[in-house]
């Protein structure tokens, strides 16, 4: 006895829903320097964690003390902020991760000299 035409279409639509459903359940929240926040010496923070896409992370950090900056390479490592670099202001910054590699850094005067940068790969 084979499947009706309605039900095929019912299970269908239900692995689908299970798939896509699978897929958001696994998105993690994640707290940039974890109960400190984003401050100084966040620098070694992402290691051992493992970031996929759609997964957020969440930077706390006083306002008008700090800031985030979304950079290239080259901005990371020279902490030097490119031009048209994305700068997040409000304190409790969202940033949702497609795949691919972002580089984080605070770009007030000396900041980022003190470990106040972070880059994470999403897979």
């Amino acid at each position: 006895m084979g499947l009706g035409r309605g039900s095929a279409v019912v299970l269908l639509l239900s692995f689908l829903f299970f798939t896509l459903h699978s897929h958001m359940a696994h998105a993690a929240t994640y707290t940039v320097g974890d109960g400190g926040g984003w401050t100084f010496n966040t620098v070694n923070w992402p290691k051992g964690k493992r970031f996929r896409a759609g997964d957020t992370l969440v930077f706390n950090y006083s306002p008008g003390a700090h800031n985030v900056v979304v950079v290239n390479k080259s901005g990371y490592d020279s902490c030097k902020t490119p031009r048209g670099a994305k700068v997040y202001r409000s304190g409790k910054d969202q940033i949702k991760l497609a795949k691919g590699t972002y580089y984080f850094i605070c770009n007030y005067v000396g900041h980022c000299e003190s470990g106040m940068k972070i880059t994470v790969t999403a897979a």
